[in-house]
């Protein structure tokens, strides 16, 4: 008989390291699956066997299928999907933008990506990254102005601004519409 049928798989340990790489806390992820915290916790220490219909459940919830679940960290994963509800959102305590986290966890100290929204009249205003942090914004509607150091450019729906991150660094929309975009922050590689 194979291993695969003696031992049973590490749902737990699966769901844990999905969840940490959706940037999800207990309470975060049992509110999306209507799972209890306890029970979350339970089933992540391998303490519990979850139901089938717990599975599906968590796979929902973490955007991913139940064999997702199942087979762990087997190989032959070659596509994930992440569904719209697990993808962690950044809001602006003042309310002036919001960050999508669209990279996962384990690029985080080499490569950011993001889906940057803000407000008319708001702005993103950064302290300098590490030496040699590039960001790239595209923006998707609306119009943004970056300002790196002392340089300022406007940046139109369908355009792309590169800059130098490793400096004072803002973006604004001065317009009268919400704007979006798309950035990438690269550690350690300029321009």
């Amino acid at each position: 008989m194979s291993d695969r049928l003696n031992n049973p798989p590490a749902v737990g340990q699966t769901i844990n390291r999905l969840r940490k790489e959706k940037h999800l806390t207990l309470d975060q992820l049992a509110a999306v699956c209507g799972v209890s915290k306890s029970m979350l916790s339970q089933i992540e220490r391998n303490e519990t066997n979850p139901t089938l219909a717990t599975v599906w459940r968590l796979a929902e919830a973490l955007g991913e299928t139940i064999d997702d679940i199942i087979r762990g960290d087997e190989p032959g994963h070659s596509l994930t999907v992440a569904s719209g509800a697990a993808i962690p959102v950044l809001n602006d305590a003042k309310g002036q933008y919001s960050l999508k986290v669209l990279g996962p966890a384990s690029l985080v100290n080499d490569t950011e990506w993001y889906e940057v929204s803000i407000r008319p009249s708001g702005k993103m205003t950064s302290k300098p990254h590490n030496a040699r942090t590039s960001e790239h914004l595209t923006v998707l509607s609306g119009e943004l102005t970056v300002t790196a150091g002392d340089e300022t450019s406007p940046v139109r729906e369908g355009e792309t601004a590169r800059y130098a991150a490793d400096q004072p660094h803002v973006i604004a929309n001065d317009g009268s519409e919400p704007a979006r975009a798309l950035l990438m922050v690269l550690m350690g590689k300029a321009l």
